[in-house]
């Protein structure tokens, strides 16, 4: 019977194979293994498992004889099932499934990346390290085929979504040089990212090099054969592949197998490594990412954020204050860490600024960048750093690290590399919240057309439209807890952070002609949005770096990284237009990173690039005029009155004490101060390019009408002089 024990093991092929060894320390990059040195050669097949069919000849069925090996005391025993009919296209099966080069199946683990990855979607590494066998065009070149990344509306341009190979190239390869020796031990591949076509590679093999001229393969652990993983079955989806054993070498190439019936040869790709030493020098030392500040760079979920948020209260309580403003749709908290010299209340004279992150929750960079921000503020204050000390004790700070918490649940359970582009951006209930704020243009805009604004209509402080406050109305719980947020606080200046990009944007995000993709629509802030894009953009490393690349389909870089929101693309209902036109604030959006969810290894770079580009625009809170407006008999603050500013058509308003701030660009201003029940006035305030703000107090002095209201509203008796008053005033009035 040892005889049909050891031809059963000879013919029982697993699905992920033993790959050769890798090359000694000692030998990087002189002694491969045995290797091939030509083009992949196409694995053969076992007599008894059809060789899978070429991509060519793929007629959307598939026939395999599946094996299943019972092992029963110390017998095995080969059971052959009858032939199975697939009639979906060729390597759609599911990603946990591996396909031998036998033909059989291994139904592994569930598989986790064990490497960081090496940095195609971050963009560490450059266009300069892929090479290929082919493309269709430049815009489909090999420089595309990061994973994640976006194509632009039409195909055929600079800014395609893949690398594709060429229709007549019969053995495709894509290739990636790491510049250095290191530990392949994984590829996650998506297919193409394209509105018009279907394109994506359902198998692939893998080889590696040390000079791009000898290769070896990931092999079977049984068979010895070469290993053909199993790839995607849609364009989005990213498919994880765990090498059998991990590689040493310098190059990967993959080489698709086979790939959907009718399409081409096109992927997107990220590979994992991790670093390996080089004892004999032979290659430049590559630098970790690295930040000098002790900080804890990781991803957090709920748990673990909560967990953090308290940490820092407690090594900081007399600064800091931990409060919520809501409950997600399941119900978890919506947390704000508040930073303060005096926190839990408003002081006169000082302005309010937040900071929201996790709006959809697959953008994971803000988040972790707003706990380390507090971090380091509850830090650099400790120690003393006089810059720091300054901002929390004139500046009450907000820092809303997750407004999604539903969906970023979701994406951190998939994992950094494995979310895609989509999963978790959206609540629970399948809402962008960035879409579900009110739309307050469209009214704005129509009364402007009518010419009621702003004697009728005002333009600011707009109320939320009666359908919106139904209770019907489609808000989720989230969007709520948020507007409330606003209209309690008196915020100035806000930043809302994203991932997905390397831009600063401004509002108005929607554009002003209906239905139109992209306008360019500004508001009458034109120049203060302007300046505050630039200020963040302007301090921010990933975005001035020279030599970066640009992540998707548009090159911010030409424009200074900023862009009218309307003119990139329309966004009805978004925050920054609603608090713009609902409140007194200013916000921005920030896209911080080509990657919504970067890797841990990462966020140390990922703060030094946006650490002073933080601080600086919670700075930017002293551009423009402050000041108090009082009434002129008692000297008490006046809440509510009007901003104006000559030949800007918004106003801002005081808040409950009287104070406000009007940020606005260095010039001269015409500015007035009005009030129910009182005469305005209008005074000249100069800002200057020094540090402000500007100080611009008010004093208003009451009407006739609202001083007789209040003696009649007391019950005491009109005073002789306001009494004359009153009838001359009404003599004027009969003539």
């Amino acid at each position: 019977m040892w005889w049909c024990l050891l031809l059963a093991l000879a013919t029982f092929a697993p699905a992920v194979g033993q790959g050769l060894r890798a090359p000694s320390a000692s030998v990087l990059g002189l002694a491969p293994p045995p290797a091939t040195t030509e083009a992949p050669a196409t694995t053969p097949a076992l007599p008894s498992s059809p060789a899978p069919p070429s991509a060519g000849k793929n007629n959307g069925t598939s026939q395999k004889h599946v094996r299943i090996r019972i092992i029963k005391k110390k017998k095995v025993v080969m059971k052959k099932r009858k032939k199975i009919t697939d009639t979906s296209p060729l390597g759609t099966a599911k990603p946990p499934v591996t396909t031998g080069s036998a033909g059989t199946l291994d139904l592994p683990k569930e598989q986790e990346p064990g490497c960081p990855p090496l940095g195609l979607e971050s963009l560490r590494v450059s266009d300069n390290q892929f090479d290929a066998s082919s493309s269709q065009s430049f815009g489909l070149g090999p420089h595309r085929g990061r994973l994640n990344i976006q194509s632009g509306l039409e195909d055929g341009d600079l800014y395609d979504g893949a690398w594709c190979a060429e229709e007549q190239d019969a053995e495709p390869w894509l290739q990636v040089d790491a510049r250095h020796p290191v530990r392949f031990s994984g590829v996650i591949t998506q297919g193409r990212n394209s509105i018009w076509r279907y394109d994506w590679v359902t198998s692939y093999k893998v080889r590696f090099s040390n000079d791009s001229q000898t290769w070896w393969g990931s092999r079977n652990r049984s068979s010895g054969m070469d290993a053909v993983f199993p790839a995607n079955s849609d364009p989005e989806t990213s498919v994880l592949n765990l090498l059998p054993e991990p590689q040493v070498a310098r190059f990967i190439r993959l080489l698709p197998q086979t790939w959907l019936q009718g399409g081409a040869s096109c992927l997107r790709a990220e590979i994992l490594a991790c670093p390996v030493s080089d004892p004999s020098g032979l290659f430049p030392e590559t630098r970790a990412p690295a930040s000098s500040d002790p900080l804890d760079f990781r991803h957090h979920n709920y748990k673990a954020m909560r967990k953090l948020m308290k940490q820092v209260n407690e090594q900081c309580p007399n600064i800091t204050r931990v409060y919520s403003i809501g409950k997600s749709y399941q119900g978890l908290k919506l947390y704000v860490m508040e930073m303060s010299d005096r926190p839990g209340e408003h002081e006169l004279g000082e302005p309010e600024v937040r900071y929201v992150a996790g709006m959809h929750g697959n953008e994971a960079l803000g988040r972790e960048l707003l706990l380390l921000l507090m971090q380091f503020l509850c830090r650099e204050f400790l120690r003393g750093d006089p810059r720091v000390t300054r901002l929390l004790t004139e500046t009450r700070i907000h820092l809303l690290p997750s407004m999604n918490p539903d969906g970023y649940e979701t994406a951190f359970r998939r994992g950094s590399e494995l979310v895609g582009w989509a999963e978790g951006r959206w609540t629970q209930q399948g809402i962008d919240l960035n879409h579900n704020f009110a739309d307050l243009n469209t009214p704005l805009w129509e009364a402007e057309e009518d010419g009621l604004v702003p004697d009728t209509v005002p333009n600011h402080h707009l109320p939320l439209p009666t359908y919106y406050t139904l209770p019907n109305a489609t808000v989720a719980p989230e969007t709520r807890a948020v507007i409330e947020w606003m209209e309690r606080i008196p915020f100035v200046l806000s930043a809302n952070l994203h991932g997905g990009e390397l831009v600063v944007s401004y509002p108005f995000d929607m554009t002003r002609t209906p239905w139109a993709a992209r306008e360019l629509t500004s508001t009458p802030d034109e120049a203060v949005f302007r300046w505050l894009s630039t200020v963040y953009a302007g301090t921010n490393w990933a975005m001035q770096d020279p030599d970066r690349r640009p992540c998707h389909n548009q090159d911010f870089s030409l424009h200074g990284n900023i862009i009218n929101g309307a003119d990139w693309h329309t966004v009805p209902g978004s925050m920054n237009d609603f608090s713009y036109l609902h409140t007194n604030c200013f916000e921005i959006t920030v896209e911080l990173s080509c990657d919504k969810f970067p890797h841990e290894n990462e966020l140390p770079q990922e703060w030094e690039n946006n650490k002073e580009a933080l601080v600086t625009y919670l700075e930017q809170v002293r551009m423009g005029i402050a000041g108090v407006v009082r009434d002129k008999d008692t000297e008490l603050g006046i809440a509510d009155a009007v901003i104006a500013v000559d030949g800007i058509n918004h106003d801002v308003t005081t808040a409950w004490g009287g104070d406000y701030w009007r940020l606005l660009t260095p010039g001269d201003y015409m500015v007035t101060a009005s009030a129910e029940g009182y005469h305005s006035v209008t005074r000249s305030c100069w800002v200057t390019f020094e540090e402000g703000p500007v100080p611009c107090h008010f004093h208003l002095t009451k009407t006739p009408k609202q001083r007789l209201r209040e003696l009649l509203a007391a019950g005491a008796k009109v005073p002789p002089d306001l009494r004359r008053r009153l009838e001359r005033l009404r003599g004027h009035k009969k003539d």
